[in-house]
């Protein structure tokens, strides 16, 4: 686990001349941070906002191209009801007041995600967005909203069996790449990165199958707490690595 700053001091100061082209970040830790300052959950998920916003901005400035944000799981909708409603109303206000200056800054909004389950103005509203914010290149804002990464796969294996019973393809002809480009993730590269927030070390359900041979970084930071230094600290780690694909260097 990456745990502080002291971890890197002994290591060699690096150009972060090649940075990951895809970051994807599973935000935890708004409802510890709210506990350990006696406030309610609604508020360490604000603060989670804030750190949204400087993530986007630290992102660019890194040289990353594609960030992805597991913002709230298909298990989220298990969480008590109250809770639930304040983070579809802070969903609501981020959409509508935040889309305009992401377009203004040419960033692309995408949310992958189940949206059956989502009232039809916030469903308006991602519609709305991704289309004002299609032709952007600066960098790619994917958020994972009511998403599930075994769901996913579900949906792209039905998609492939219809095309199968209807005779459009062979389930011979069937290929990873093939299989690939009926996820929601179809217009992305995979993470080369995935950071994990709060001290947590595991998955939870995130881009199951994109994450075959991604770089895991585990930080005992809080998602409020989430700032440049972080991410920098993140990013000289993955560096530091080597990425084989199951091949000898």
């Amino acid at each position: 686990m990456l745990l502080v700053k002291e971890e890197f001091a002994s290591k060699k100061k690096i150009k972060q001349s090649n940075p990951p082209v895809h970051v994807a970040i599973i935000m935890d830790g708004n409802g510890r941070w709210a506990k350990k300052r006696m406030l309610p959950k609604v508020a360490g998920h604000k603060r989670g906002a804030d750190a949204v916003r400087r993530c986007v901005e630290d992102s660019i400035d890194l040289g990353i191209k594609y960030l992805t944000l597991y913002a709230f799981s298909s298990e989220n909708w298990n969480r008590p009801e109250d809770e639930v409603n304040d983070l579809m109303n802070l969903l609501q206000r981020y959409l509508t007041k935040e889309v305009d200056e992401l377009h203004e800054k040419n960033i692309r909004l995408a949310f992958i995600g189940d949206r059956s389950k989502l009232s039809d103005n916030i469903r308006k509203l991602l519609e709305a967005a991704e289309k004002k914010t299609l032709g952007n290149t600066r960098l790619c804002l994917t958020i994972a909203l009511s998403y599930g990464g075994r769901a996913e796969i579900i949906d792209a294996a039905r998609e492939l069996a219809d095309k199968v019973k209807s005779g459009d393809i062979n389930p011979e002809d069937i290929t990873e790449d093939i299989f690939a480009s009926h996820l929601h993730t179809s217009s992305i590269p995979d993470p080369d990165l995935i950071i994990r927030t709060s001290g947590e070390q595991r998955i939870s359900n995130f881009l199951l199958w994109q994450i075959a041979y991604t770089e895991f970084v585990f930080l005992d930071v809080l998602w409020p707490d989430f700032n440049r230094d972080v991410l920098e600290q993140a990013v000289q780690e993955y560096c530091c690595r080597e990425r084989r694909y199951g091949a000898r260097p």
